[in-house]
């Protein structure tokens, strides 16, 4: 049976305001099945998650702008993603999925559509990629020439204890690389984890990115996630320059997740985004580094 996901929380004001162009760089959409149908080999079925509800979201929180990034749950095919970009286009831009038997033609017209990447799933547990229905690193290579030309970036879901290894297929594909999750470092294993300095140097290299996004997949430590704190403060000041920040709305990732190697949870408690953006502005402590994270690295990052 393939687990259930429960709707996110309705969205409350967060209590500082947020920057003018501030953007939320990770979230999905999701559905409505009977229009975007779920991918029947995938991991867990998550709330239809439309559109509308997205925006609706974003204006509560008071985002002007928003980067969805295909889901897993509809696996290869990008459509409910595409055609919200069709519909947002000035307000939304996109990270798809696809794998070298996408035309360059196709991947184009995503391109003109506000696609600005390629997701690809590095994340393994028991030997295994341990999301179903993306698409592995390795095919990475075929596809690097086009998204080079096109000016897109490499997304990468991965856990940072692989990354060392990593490092050098990255370098040699020549693209940026923005890291999911904040490399999935368990809070509850301190700074000293093995792959967190390696990721702390792809950022002060300039040569990477990460998403301070997902603090509830990091740490057990409901409902604050406050050990968090100290991986979000060590990659911003390993360079604030290449952090960005994403709700990772409808939050279909259960909490803990990094310290599990069991699938997740059917449920959980669903999260407050609010709660989220605060603490990040909280780790960031300097409003020029919060409109940093917020407004310029994701205006740069996603050309807005």
């Amino acid at each position: 049976m393939i687990p259930a996901c429960l709707p996110p929380r309705d969205v409350t004001r967060p209590s500082v305001p947020l920057p003018p162009g501030a953007c939320d760089t990770h979230a999905h959409v999701f559905g409505p099945a009977d229009r975007f149908p779920y991918s029947d080999d995938r991991s867990y079925t998550p709330p239809d998650a439309p559109l509308e509800k997205y925006l609706g979201m974003l204006d509560a929180l008071g985002f002007a702008r928003g980067v969805l990034v295909q889901g897993s749950a509809h696996g290869r095919d990008n459509s409910a993603m595409l055609d919200a970009l069709k519909r947002e286009p000035n307000r939304l831009r996109g990270v798809a999925v696809a794998d070298a038997n996408v035309s360059p033609d196709e991947l184009r017209a995503w391109g003109a559509l506000g696609v600005r990447g390629l997701r690809f799933n590095h994340f393994f547990r028991g030997g295994q990629l341990h999301y179903r229905g993306g698409i592995p690193l390795s095919e990475a290579s075929r596809l690097a020439p086009l998204m080079a030309e096109l000016g897109w970036h490499l997304q990468l879901w991965i856990d940072v204890k692989d990354l060392p290894e990593t490092i050098p297929h990255l370098k040699a594909l020549r693209l940026p690389v923005v890291i999911d999750h904040m490399g999935l470092a368990r809070a509850a294993d301190g700074l000293a984890q093995h792959g967190l300095a390696a990721l702390c140097d792809l950022l002060a290299s300039g040569r990477g990115w990460v998403k301070l996004s997902g603090a509830y997949r990091v740490s057990t430590q409901e409902p604050g996630f406050e050990d968090a704190d100290a991986i979000i403060r060590a990659l911003i000041d390993a360079n604030p320059d290449r952090c960005v920040w994403g709700t990772d709305w409808p939050h279909t990732g259960s909490h803990g997740h990094a310290q599990s190697a069991a699938a997740p949870p059917v449920t959980y408690r669903p999260l407050d985004a609010a709660a989220l953006l605060e603490q990040l502005v909280a780790c960031a402590g300097d409003a020029a580094v919060v409109d940093k994270i917020l407004v310029d690295n994701p205006a740069r990052l996603y050309g807005f």
